[in-house]
């Protein structure tokens, strides 16, 4: 049997699943929310729903391969329909985002802003009132001179920690890049902080996703909750 944290999931993600229909180009998020809307699809897919998906990761293309769902490169298509993400945490009043945890946040933010929807299925736990209350936040760099968007990092407040794999190597993302996890406790201007992390030399993108979200569909064991930008 499922945990109440997983059938909570289950519950968002079989919600956002059912607003995708038929002829769609639908953004595939990352992460374990994320991948049960996949699931979620897949079994549309074998009763007759056509969609096409845009994967966020490679472990989510690798899922949704193996789950049936037909895919297609992002420089074939000029739109998505719909994506359906996770979320790390989410600021309740504005549905603003930290997400990046699982390390796609770059590819994330992408098909983020080229859908004309984003809905993003998360369970109760992820609801704060402040962003950075419960994670850092991550910002992928290039690895030729890391160490100084470090430091630049540090200038800005936070206290920056290289991401590495369980052998201790640095962990490299599906870009290549590198990840920097940085704690700069709860976030009372993400906009500001926003641009200041943008304008780094050497920064590829960073795990706020502000102004992105139109629906949050938020499960627990018994039911769900909407929230609307």
């Amino acid at each position: 049997m499922m945990v109440p944290a997983e059938r909570a999931k289950a519950r968002a993600a079989s919600y956002a699943a059912a607003l995708v229909e038929d002829g769609m180009v639908v953004g595939l998020g990352s992460g374990s929310t994320a991948e049960l809307a996949v699931r979620a699809l897949a079994e549309r897919v074998r009763t007759g729903l056509r969609i096409i998906g845009v994967p966020t990761s490679r472990r989510t293309a690798a899922l949704a391969r193996r789950v049936g769902l037909e895919l297609c490169d992002p420089e074939s298509v000029n739109r998505v329909d719909l994506a359906i993400d996770g979320a790390d945490e989410v600021e309740e009043q504005s549905l603003a985002l930290l997400k990046g945890r699982g390390g796609a946040l770059v590819r994330e933010k992408l098909v983020a802003r080229v859908a004309d929807s984003l809905v993003i299925v998360v369970d109760e736990t992820k609801l704060v009132s402040c962003l950075g209350t419960r994670f850092p936040v991550p910002v992928e760099v290039v690895p030729f001179g890391w160490v100084w968007c470090a430091h630049w990092l540090e200038e800005l407040g936070g206290q920056p920690a290289l991401r590495r794999k369980p052998n201790g190597r640095p962990y490299r993302s599906d870009n290549g890049n590198l990840i920097l996890d940085v704690q700069f406790g709860q976030i009372e201007d993400p906009e500001r902080l926003d641009a200041q992390i943008k304008r780094l030399p050497g920064v590829v993108d960073h795990g706020l996703f502000l102004d992105l979200a139109d629906m949050i569909v938020v499960g627990s064991a018994s039911d769900i909750r909407i929230l609307r930008r």
